[in-house]
């Protein structure tokens, strides 16, 4: 569990964040300048004038009103900004043991290797890396230092689709492997349900609501014009025949996925781009997408030019994104019954 209970004055308006989250794992959402990082300074003990409490599975990291406001080399929590932040005059072995203590267990250092999987990077210095490796060397060095929390400041905000679908499974391996509990800022909604349990949603410094990943990003926000929102599913991969499309299976439905991506059975982790989900009013027969789903629609919400529609179909809650002329010709509305159509070559696979 972690449990907030923090106060900060910011120019534009005071930081006020009050919530008991029952997860250990908890995305942070919200349109810039909602306060997001200024929350992840207070809990690291980056902003003196900060005050409250905040308590991870208990044990109180900080608590001004008994005193307690420890410096942020005391705190033992693993901060990972948007810019890496790397030395550039270390190599990627000395980035990453720059934060251990004396005499720390060498395991540390050697977990953090394996699971980010930097070995073979670890003679080479920061300016030689791609920015996902540099994110994947600072989250190591945030890890050899054995975090009791981690705070992780849109680390996929600077690398592009590719590389958040390479990096996303390794903060999935740290959630699973190691369960040390962390904050995850995003715009994506997709990120946060895949990452995590529970989410924290601000504006203007303050919780608009918090709770499952699920109810907090039901729809977006129109005052975020940054937000993502992309499908991620996770389910079981079916070995298929050789050359043919995988089969992928979420809740019980089969989807057809891109042979060539499908690799080995097992769990999978796969993305679809809202702009790849075609919504129709009328049951679709003929069509060359394998994978059509009955649904109905659960929300609609305007931004700009852009719909956003959420979509309930398969067990899963789909969100499409259609100009708005397109909701405007079809009449969507929540409630109405709708035919979905995934192309198989959409189904991208994070892990």
């Amino acid at each position: 569990m972690i449990e907030l209970d923090v106060s900060l004055p910011l120019s534009r308006f005071p930081l006020r964040v009050q919530a008991a989250l029952p997860s250990d794992t908890v995305a942070v959402l919200g349109p810039s300048g909602s306060g997001k990082t200024s929350l992840l300074e207070t809990i690291a003990g980056l902003r003196p004038r900060a005050a409250g409490r905040v308590a991870i599975r208990g044990e109180a990291v900080m608590d001004t009103a008994r005193g307690l406001r420890p410096p942020p080399e005391r705190r033992r929590i693993g901060y990972v900004p948007q810019d890496s932040l790397l030395f550039p005059h270390l190599d990627v072995e000395e980035n990453v043991r720059f934060g251990m203590a004396r005499g720390a267990a060498t395991r540390l250092f050697d977990e953090a290797v394996r699971i980010l999987e930097i070995e073979p990077l670890l003679r080479q210095y920061p300016a030689t890396l791609s920015g996902g490796e540099r994110q994947r060397v600072a989250l190591a060095r945030a890890l050899a230092t054995e975090p009791r929390l981690l705070l992780l400041d849109e680390p996929l905000a600077g690398v592009d689709a590719a590389l958040r679908g390479r990096i996303l499974p390794y903060l999935l391996r740290i959630r699973e492997s190691l369960a040390i509990p962390f904050l995850y800022v995003t715009h994506n909604a997709g990120e946060a349900r895949a990452v995590a349990e529970s989410a924290l949603v601000l504006r203007r410094g303050a919780v608009v609501h918090a709770g499952a990943p699920e109810e907090s990003i039901a729809a977006p926000s129109r005052d975020d014009p940054e937000a993502r929102f992309d499908n991620v599913l996770a389910g079981m991969l079916s070995a298929g025949e050789p050359g043919a499309a995988g089969v992928f299976v979420v809740h019980g439905q089969r989807f057809a996925v891109p042979a060539e991506r499908a690799g080995a059975p097992g769990p999978a982790l796969y993305a679809v781009a809202p702009d790849d989900v075609l919504v129709s009013t009328r049951p679709l027969a003929g069509v060359s997408a394998r994978n059509v789903l009955r649904g109905r629609v659960r929300s609609v919400e305007e931004a700009g030019g852009t719909a956003w529609i959420r979509i309930g179909a398969g067990g899963f809650d789909w969100t499409a994104r259609l100009t708005r002329g397109a909701l405007e010709e079809l009449g969507l509305t929540p409630g109405l019954d709708v035919w979905l159509a995934v192309k198989t070559h959409a189904f991208r696979r994070l892990r």
